[in-house]
């Protein structure tokens, strides 16, 4: 699975005026409230929004933090990947992979 972002934002976008610290904190607030909620599983993520834990792993790399793949996924999981797995993954349903590929259509390409 693959979560891609449109990094292009407009000049104009309220977005780009938050100061940095306010928006790592929002970021922050929203790790760990994903940590708190295992039962929102990833492929359900993927479906409804288009991205997942894996994806802010992937995005944090993206923006410069000098982690590897493993280590950008334990710091937004709050664990290693592998023991989050083992403890809350669920196997996808046809129905929930279906309504990821069909979210990630919608996605807006990296440039």
């Amino acid at each position: 699975m693959s979560c891609s972002e449109n990094t292009n934002a407009p000049a104009d976008d309220p977005l780009e005026a938050l100061d940095d610290a306010v928006a790592a904190a929002a970021f922050r607030r929203l790790v760990r409230h994903l940590r708190h909620r295992h039962d929102a599983q990833n492929i359900e993520l993927m479906g409804l929004a288009g991205f997942c834990r894996n994806c802010l792993a992937d995005w944090i790399r993206d923006a410069g933090a000098p982690l590897d793949r493993e280590a950008a996924r334990a710091a937004i999981h709050g664990m290693p990947s592998a023991e989050w797995k083992a403890r809350f993954h669920r196997e996808a349903t046809a129905e929930q992979l279906a309504l990821m590929e069909e979210s990630l259509r919608k996605n807006v390409p990296a440039p």
